[in-house]
């Protein structure tokens, strides 16, 4: 039986729709599916490295897939990239140039008020109130790779309107690698709209099909 861990985007959950749509798509088809919760329960303290101990404690040590939406499919990249067992990947509008585009999607004046405060307030999705976050996550994210260089099998999805993180970014990615595919689609960051429609080839990839 297929593992497979799902991974949430920024101030998400393992409650997220997305999270919740996959995970019943993917028990249904007979994989056995974890959502771990990337913050573990302290989503002020995130970081990078914090989060990819979670990602291990939910992969355990032997043969495992990964799932991840935008900061999760960063992270399923960074973790697979460094951890030969995982055996494919499917990342959903994946925040590649994480650190870097904090930097370009921020003002810098927001940005150093963030570093001098310690702490900035975002809006988390998943409680559904704005909460701080501590500066330690741009701090430690700065040590990673804007695109981790994983050779597994790889299916990305990014809508062409995503004005969170760039498409171009994915396109960057997977026109450099034979292991990944990637589908630009006609949706925003979130992928909502198209869920029902990639399910069916999310489904048979991650069961061991080809990457097409």
């Amino acid at each position: 039986m297929k593992r497979i861990v799902y991974l949430h985007g920024f101030a998400s959950s393992p409650s997220s729709t997305k999270a919740r749509y996959f995970r019943r798509l993917l028990e249904e088809a007979g994989a056995t599916v974890e959502t771990p919760d990337l913050a573990a329960g302290d989503f002020e303290r995130l970081t990078i490295s914090g989060q990819l101990r979670v990602v291990e404690r939910a992969a355990g040590s032997g043969p495992v897939s990964l799932m991840g939406s935008s900061m999760g499919g960063y992270l399923a990249a960074l973790y697979a990239a460094r951890h030969p067992e995982v055996e494919r990947l499917v990342l959903l509008a994946p925040a590649f140039r994480f650190a870097r585009r904090w930097e370009e999607h921020l003002a810098t004046e927001a940005i150093e008020q963030w570093r001098q405060t310690g702490t900035m307030k975002f809006f988390h999705f998943g409680e559904g109130r704005e909460m701080p976050l501590h500066y330690g996550l741009l701090e430690d994210a700065a040590a990673y790779e804007d695109y981790p260089d994983f050779r597994q099998p790889a299916l990305i999805y990014h809508g062409a309107n995503d004005d969170v993180v760039p498409a171009a970014f994915s396109r960057e990615f997977a026109g450099k690698r034979a292991n990944a595919r990637l589908r630009v689609m006609d949706s925003g960051h979130d992928l909502l709209n198209v869920m029902e429609e990639i399910a069916p080839e999310v489904t048979a990839f991650l069961a061991g099909g080809a990457i097409g």
